[in-house]
């Protein structure tokens, strides 16, 4: 196993560091997805609501309801968590934003 084509590992990790134009650039990108994820289920709720169950068989209506109702129920799910992540976000940017004017204006004092 020993392999000389491996590249090594190296053991310096870098941390990158919050600042507010990350925050903010990523909050835009959270919700355009949320936007995204938002549009798609309200157009597969309406095709679901436009071509009802054809069927005598209750548990076919019952299976097919459960499953229509399973889809929308995860895409509502996931533009609820691009929506909470955006403002989360916004809310850490405005803080970083804050935090950085006070620490200007305390080191003008």
């Amino acid at each position: 196993m020993n392999d000389q084509n491996l590249t090594p590992q190296t053991d310096a990790k870098q941390q990158v560091t919050a600042n507010p134009l990350r925050c903010f650039s990523g909050a835009v990108i959270s919700g355009g997805m949320g936007f995204a994820v938002y549009s798609l289920m309200i157009a597969i709720a309406t095709n679901f609501a436009a071509k009802p169950i054809h069927s005598i068989n209750p548990l076919v209506v019952k299976i097919s309801s459960a499953v229509r109702t399973l889809i929308v129920g995860v895409f509502a799910l996931g533009s609820g968590i691009f929506g909470i992540v955006t403002i989360g976000l916004l809310a850490l940017g405005v803080q970083l934003l804050v935090q950085q004017l006070s620490k200007q204006k305390s080191s003008e004092n």
